[in-house]
């Protein structure tokens, strides 16, 4: 085996950290609530997507194009432990995670960057 092949091997067998992380303006304190398998990486594109105007949502890129980064924080809110199981499918405990943090928090309207849903 390449090192290359050992060392994409070795990535697929590591555990990311999941969980809930959040995007804060720290002007006006909205904040932006997500969940990843990935929490690192999704931390990263996220990052990647405001810096090159291509974040989904708009209210949220069009502060960070106003305000530029430095007024921004990237955090992580909660960690979700890996199960034992590998063929556990984690979507629906991201899921359920994310919904405790959103009505916990509220960021909608004036808190935040979400519609709230009907």
């Amino acid at each position: 085996m390449t090192d290359k092949k050992k060392i994409k091997e070795l990535y697929r067998q590591t555990v990311q950290l999941m969980g809930i992380y959040q995007i804060k303006n720290l002007v006006n304190g909205k904040i932006y609530i997500g969940r990843s398998a990935d929490l690192n990486g999704k931390i990263n594109s996220e990052r990647f997507q405001l810096k090159n105007n291509l974040h989904m949502n708009r209210e949220l890129q069009a502060d960070f194009n106003g305000l530029g980064q430095e007024k921004f924080s990237f955090e992580i809110l909660d960690r979700l432990p890996p199960k034992q199981d590998p063929d556990h499918d984690s979507g629906g405990d991201l899921r359920t995670l994310e919904e405790m943090w959103l009505e916990k928090l509220q960021p909608f309207a004036a808190k935040g960057y979400h519609k709230k849903k009907p």
